[in-house]
């Protein structure tokens, strides 16, 4: 397969825009539970979304082909992308935005792909579908005897001053722990490899769309069989340290979400769907929802126009750039006040919008995001031996 996908590029386009209405809109609102119905819809979904992509990207950019022709070049160029993302991350972990900026958990995220680069979409399927049920096991069970996260923002300041703190809470206590995030990138890496054998052919792309749509549906079907039972949520109450309270008390917080893993008191906790828990539940529901979006946008961008699809995608190529000025804006007195403002319909619709609008000006000048220009060229710097009788990969 060759060309762009730009089915790709639209739905991070849409992952991008989840993630600021995440970020910008009320969390309060009239929906169930006293909870926003649009934060609702996004929160977990568009960042795992992002998860799944950054998957399908590293496959896509690095072909089966070529890194079997020269394994160490290839890794060596994604432990460089890996390392300027993070290193990224944690520049922008010193502004005071109020996001929990994730680009320091993607990098080490990317490295989880190092060792199975070669591998095979059956193969690395068959990972994520084990990563996806064993690792929530395993932060369960780590999670009793590591020190309560502080929730801090990955940050230089952190690196220097807190390094033990800084790798716990990136691999297991955090936002975004790498151990149970890595089911997205496997994910992600799986279907990327498939992507690269067929194409996004009507049965590839009917595949994502029934079987990530079933997945989520059975996710949320087996988190309210569980929350049903008054034992069981008496239970979820005591472990949440909500005991004697009502559930509907449990019921808003679990909309609302948590902050990257579920209270470690019981093991029903696997089973219950909140936004980044990091429950079975969770990571099955994420992983089907963004596999869904992901078939939808692919269906859309081959049975209709190319042309308004490139278009409404450019923010896709971009999401480095797009992101990062989002993060610095909301750490300006703009982030406050004014139209800009979080917790304002307009900041979502103008972040929105510039993000769009840019996204099509970079489609039209056919460039690359700054910042994703930047690190191409870095990558790139490293040589790799393309497979026999092929030219060297750009």
């Amino acid at each position: 397969m060759t060309g762009r996908l730009v089915g790709v590029d639209l739905a991070r386009t849409l992952a991008l825009l989840g993630m600021f209405a995440a970020h910008l809109v009320t969390q309060e609102g009239d929906g169930p539970g006293g909870v926003s119905s649009l934060f609702q819809l996004v929160a977990g979904r568009s960042s795992a979304l992002f998860a799944v992509l950054a998957g399908v990207s590293i496959a896509l950019v690095a072909p089966l082909p070529a890194v079997r022709a020269d394994p160490g070049g290839h890794r060596r160029r994604l432990l460089l992308r890996a390392t300027l993302i993070a290193g990224l991350g944690l520049v922008l972990g010193l502004l005071d935005s109020g996001l929990a900026v994730i680009l320091t958990h993607y990098g080490v995220l990317f490295c989880c792909a190092l060792p199975v680069l070669a591998w095979r979409a059956r193969s690395l399927a068959w990972l994520a579908l084990a990563w996806g049920l064993l690792s929530p096991l395993a932060s369960l069970a780590l999670r009793t005897v590591l020190p309560e996260p502080t929730l801090a923002v990955p940050s230089v300041a952190g690196l220097l001053l807190a390094p033990v703190d800084l790798v716990t809470e990136l691999l297991v206590t955090g936002y975004y722990p790498v151990l149970t995030w890595a089911t997205y990138l496997f994910t992600g890496l799986a279907i990327g490899r498939l992507l690269q054998r067929t194409g996004p052919r009507p049965r590839v792309t009917r595949a994502l769309v029934l079987g990530g749509g079933w997945l989520a549906i059975l996710a949320l079907a087996i988190s309210r069989l569980i929350t049903r039972s008054e034992q069981r949520r008496a239970t979820l109450l005591e472990s949440a340290g909500l005991g004697g309270t009502e559930w509907s008390a449990l019921d808003q917080e679990l909309r609302g979400g948590f902050y990257g893993t579920h209270p470690e008191g019981s093991a029903w906790w696997l089973g219950v769907w909140a936004p980044h828990s990091g429950s079975i539940v969770d990571l099955a529901h994420t992983t089907g929802s963004a596999l869904l979006i992901l078939g939808a946008c692919l269906v859309l961008t081959r049975s209709t126009s190319s042309l308004p699809w490139a278009i409404m995608s450019g923010a896709g190529r971009a999401t480095l750039t797009l992101y990062t000025a989002h993060v610095v804006l909301l750490a300006t007195p703009l982030g406050d006040v004014g139209p800009w403002a979080r917790d304002t319909r307009s900041g979502l619709l103008l972040h929105g919008a510039v993000a769009l609008l840019a996204g099509a000006a970079l489609v039209a000048l056919h460039r690359r995001g700054p910042l994703e220009a930047a690190v191409r060229a870095a990558v790139t710097t490293i040589p790799v031996t393309p497979p026999p009788g092929r030219a060297p990969a750009p």
